[in-house]
């Protein structure tokens, strides 16, 4: 049986089955591949990943996962095991198109009672949007959260014409801009899950939520009217916090921020746009704070999103210009000199 170990092969798998790549073939007087289908032939090439995934290492984790999940998962959270970061997979907490959440049994080195793990599926699997609009600006991240050198010529041309190497520096640079954005806005006193750790396709962070329920959505939730104009100051606090620190959520709504004993917490962040450097930001801002105020709205707050976006960008860009000048200031009159 032949086994696919990496995603790169999950490319050559799916190229087989692309239907350019199959009209190509048969223009250079190759005989297309017939019968074969990617919903017939899927089932069997994830079969044969998720025996390869095994449990070689000693990690048999509590929750059962389906098929077609089982051998992505087992790969991505078993440096995280290895790591002592996670000792158990419990339950999965949320399914998306781009990724899984699942609570895990934390290991010794957490103290925490649950742990969440994001797991990216396979690209396979997975149906990105199209990040560009995100992206401009923003440095291409390694899987140590360094930015790739601009004289990497290589590696930027793999990009741009999306070879299957490309895409997995793309793959690991949208997860670790998510995972290094945790970092900073954690650290800065931002509302957000505590990061832990971060493999190769998944991070590792807060739990927020019990054994018995993890924390919903503001969007399923129906808050009382009084606490709804704190939650509104807290979100807005965290917008302007993310600004100072030249950041942008981008899809900032009430579908990213968890709900738990009266508090919220922002979530994902693999969009996070450069407010100073993507020529978007100013535009993906003010949807981000029109998307909070018309979710506020029906618990009685009326505030003028676009005024009020305004207003923080304005402050924001005041500010930078400030500590522009205030360093030059520096530099001139020799204050800096050693």
């Amino acid at each position: 049986m032949n086994h696919i170990d990496s995603y790169d092969e999950y490319e050559r798998y799916e190229a087989q089955f692309d239907p350019q790549r199959r009209d190509r073939r048969a223009r250079r007087g190759r005989k297309p591949q017939k019968n074969r289908a990617p919903k017939q032939a899927a089932p069997q090439v994830v079969s044969d990943f998720a025996d390869v995934a095994g449990l070689e290492g000693g990690f048999n984790p509590t929750y059962t996962p389906a098929r077609y999940e089982e051998g992505w998962l087992l790969n991505s959270l078993e440096a995280l095991y290895d790591q002592q970061l996670i000792t158990d997979v419990m339950a999965l907490v949320k399914g998306g198109k781009e990724a899984n959440v699942y609570r895990c049994a934390p290991g010794p080195v957490i103290d925490a009672p649950w742990v969440a793990a994001k797991v990216y599926r396979p690209r396979m699997f997975r149906q990105l949007r199209n990040d560009k609009r995100y992206r401009e600006g923003r440095a291409i991240l390694t899987s140590e959260g360094r930015p790739v050198k601009e004289t990497d010529h290589r590696l930027m041309r793999a990009i741009g014409k999306k070879t299957a190497f490309g895409a997995e520096v793309a793959h690991t640079s949208w997860l670790m801009h998510e995972y290094t954005t945790l970092h900073t806005l954690y650290e800065a006193g931002a509302t957000v899950p505590k990061p832990y750790g971060v493999s190769g396709n998944a991070i590792l962070m807060e739990y927020i939520g019990d054994e018995r329920l993890p924390a919903p959505l503001l969007s399923e939730v129906r808050l009382d009217r009084e606490e709804a104009w704190p939650l509104f100051e807290e979100l807005i606090r965290n917008v302007e916090l993310m600004l100072r620190l030249g950041l942008v959520h981008g899809d900032l709504s009430a579908y990213n921020v968890l709900y738990w004993e009266g508090g919220v917490t922002i979530i994902d962040f693999p969009q996070i746009t450069e407010a100073r450097s993507n020529p978007n930001a100013r535009d993906i801002f003010a949807r981000d704070v029109r998307r909070l105020c018309e979710y506020f709205a029906r618990y009685g707050i009326q505030r003028n999103p676009d005024a009020l976006a305004s207003s923080l960008w304005n402050r924001f860009w005041r500010v930078s210009e400030a500590d522009i000048l205030a360093d030059l200031s520096r530099l001139d009159d020799g204050s800096d000199d050693e």
